[in-house]
């Protein structure tokens, strides 16, 4: 029976993520200066959604192959968008420890949010830090998961690169 309700937690869990091919889900949320934006106000980008915290070593780890991505990328063309942007949502809970890793990681991007109460994380399905969705120029999510970690980020950000 445990054994049962472990995996039906499980599917609940992955059930809840967008899958890829789905819309995104816009929302708001407050970035280092405590105004609000909204991942719709970004048009015609490829954006890499990426949640993760301060407090997390597998997050602060993947970071800096992050920043390379941006560097990279952010100017490139792709399929279904011009140029990657990178919004960080962030799972901590103390707003300095949270600024101080963005400044620490050379998180250099505009688009950082914090994610108090973790309102965001929940519209997305997500139960463990870090995890990424790659949302195209359209607005659709076209890869997520481990696809973005790692070489496979680059691999997969290539695949989309105008030709």
């Amino acid at each position: 029976m445990k054994r049962v309700l472990a995996l039906l937690i499980v599917f609940v869990a992955f059930a809840m993520h967008p899958s890829t091919g789905s819309k995104s889900i816009d929302f708001s949320i407050e970035d280092v200066n405590g105004k609000e934006f909204k991942l719709s106000s970004i048009k015609k980008k490829m954006i890499l959604l990426d949640f993760w915290a301060s407090w997390c070593g597998p997050c602060r780890r993947e970071n800096p192959n992050i920043v390379e991505a941006y560097e990279k990328y952010s100017k490139a063309k792709f399929e279904k968008g011009k140029g990657l942007e990178i919004v960080s949502v962030s799972l901590d809970r103390d707003r300095e420890k949270w600024k101080a890793a963005i400044e620490t990681d050379n998180l250099w991007w505009k688009y950082h949010g914090f994610d108090e109460g973790g309102k965001v994380a929940k519209l997305y399905g997500i139960t463990s830090i870090p995890y990424s969705l790659l949302i195209d120029g359209e607005g659709n999510i076209v890869a997520q998961g481990n696809e973005l970690r790692g070489l496979n980020l680059h691999i997969t950000l290539d695949k989309f690169i105008k030709q």
